[in-house]
């Protein structure tokens, strides 16, 4: 059975890191305050130079290297993000560029903090039916550019990175992507959103969020969408290695896993490190629990998330 098969991860951050402590001298706020709302301990920002396509690049660049291949053999470059660096071309046109391929096909996706899990799908699709052979899928975000610093309530919330996953066309019954499952629902639309755009007032805007809102439907799409892919691949939640979520705060994660009815254990959070990366969380997450030894070889792992729009899925893999 021709499958995506993961050959390689790899990440980028900014130097840059903002501690709890930091952010407390800007604004009322305290690390007490946030660590008990959220578990963000510290967050990465990135540096006025650097662009949405440099951290993906560096991602990218960096899988390439683990995976030990040559850039040219990838033909299909998908870049999940909020935040282009321009509103033309893709971002992904220019990752593309950076690492030197003149082949193949590279576009972005937008789904916000459910957009690795969307291109996963997307790039799985079209691996199953030939339309590439090697992608490099990547979550790549910079949300300090569209938070409002003075906005306790949101910008102590998101970070920057950058992670990356290459991913190869296998015959095989058992590794890579085994299912996915994509929603959306418009009518919420509000709930999580900017207050800028190209066609509106031709600005980026600012992020707004209701709160109690997005957990609350966060809480509960998640699990429904991982329970959903589970039965596409006949399996339950006892089959489950990892659950590997969208890292938007420490409350929500430990809800996905108790409405799963799977231990603290199962749940790999980085989230007090990296902050919310939007479409990087997922990726940043794996790349970390790949790296320290914790994903290992036929071990199944489930990514939900949930983002604005709303959008929600999950993407269920066997390592």
């Amino acid at each position: 059975m021709r499958r995506s098969v993961v050959l390689s991860t790899g990440a980028y951050l900014p130097q840059r890191v903002v501690t709890n402590h930091e952010l407390a001298t800007q604004i009322d706020t305290s690390d007490e305050w946030i660590v008990e709302r959220t578990g963000i301990r510290q967050r990465h920002l990135a540096a006025n130079d650097e662009l949405t396509s440099d951290l993906a690049f560096h991602a990218a660049a960096d899988a390439i290297a683990r995976a030990g291949i040559d850039a040219q053999s990838v033909d299909l470059v998908v870049v999940a993000t909020a935040t282009p660096d321009d509103t033309l071309p893709a971002t992904a046109t220019k990752v593309q560029h950076k690492l030197g391929i003149k082949h193949g096909a590279a576009f972005d996706l937008n789904a916000a903090c459910s957009g690795f899990v969307y291109a996963l799908s997307v790039v799985d699709a079209m691996l199953k039916t030939g339309q590439a052979n090697r992608a490099l899928v990547i979550g790549a975000e910079i949300f300090s550019r569209i938070i409002d610093w003075k906005d306790r309530t949101t910008c102590i919330l998101f970070g920057d990175g950058a992670a990356a996953m290459l991913l190869e066309a296998r015959e095989e019954n058992h590794r890579g992507i085994l299912a996915s499952r994509i929603y959306s629902d418009g009518a919420f639309g509000s709930m999580l959103a900017t207050n800028g755009g190209v066609a509106s007032n031709q600005k980026a805007g600012v992020l707004s969020m209701a709160g109690k809102e997005v957990f609350r439907h966060a809480v509960s799409k998640m699990p429904e969408a991982t329970l959903a892919s589970l039965a596409d691949a006949g399996l339950t939640t006892a089959d489950i290695d990892w659950v590997v979520p969208h890292q938007a705060n420490l409350r929500i994660l430990a809800s996905v896993g108790e409405k799963l009815g799977l231990p603290s254990e199962k749940l790999i959070a980085t989230v007090p490190q990296h902050a919310n990366t939007s479409a990087a969380s997922i990726p940043l997450a794996l790349h970390v629990a790949a790296t320290d030894g914790r994903l290992k070889p036929g071990q199944l792992i489930a990514c939900p998330a949930m983002g604005a729009g709303f959008t929600w899925g999950c993407a269920l893999l066997r390592w």
